[in-house]
């Protein structure tokens, strides 16, 4: 599988991020790429099916790191696509949509930053079809608290290195400037595209 890197270029617009945790963002997620393609090179190798074992074997091991290294991958590719616009007040498509399960914007912007807060890694709006619902869930690795079918609306990445060069240990105020950048026009797009 091919990884493709983002489009997304720095702007000063973008008052999430200053260029320098940009950079060292960015790296990081050059990192999980790379990994992934590495991944993907060793199952391609013929790896030791034979030996495949749930406590410990090379296989196991390939195949942990496969979801960890592919979710940064992805998790970063949506963080990424979600932040940095002027454009940030949801239309009515999207004020009806957060609506119609929090019963308002302002209710289902509460209780995204407070899951924002009480994070350690990432913070997806995501829809669940099972339940035909909007969750704001809490993951604390990138392969570790993902709702399965979920789709992901909006993505924030609360990983210490998301903020800690601009913002050190405050993170109340990373997630207020993320919360005044978010591409609302990117979050409409992955709504309709449902």
């Amino acid at each position: 599988m091919e990884i493709v890197k983002l489009n997304f270029e720095y702007s000063d617009d973008v008052t999430v991020i200053n260029r320098e945790q940009f950079e060292a963002h960015m790296r990081l997620y050059e990192g999980y790429v790379n990994k992934i393609n590495e991944i993907d090179g060793l199952l391609a190798d013929d790896p030791d099916l034979e030996g495949a074992n749930s406590t410990y074997s090379e296989f196991r091991g390939i195949k942990r790191g496969e979801t960890y290294a592919l979710n940064g991958v992805i998790l970063h590719e949506f963080y990424f696509e979600n932040i940095g616009s002027n454009n940030n007040e949801p239309d009515e498509v999207v004020m009806n949509f957060l609506s119609r399960f929090f019963g308002s914007y302002e209710l289902w912007q509460e209780h995204f930053v407070a899951t924002a807060k009480a994070s350690r890694g990432w913070v997806i709006l995501c829809y669940d079809p099972r339940s035909d619902s909007l969750r704001n869930l809490s993951l604390d690795l990138h392969d570790y608290g993902n709702a399965a079918m979920s789709i992901p609306l909006l993505v924030l990445d609360m990983y210490e290195h998301a903020y800690f060069l601009q913002y050190a240990d405050n993170k109340a105020e990373y997630i207020d400037n993320f919360m005044k950048n978010i591409d609302w026009s990117v979050v409409k797009d992955r709504i309709e595209s449902m």
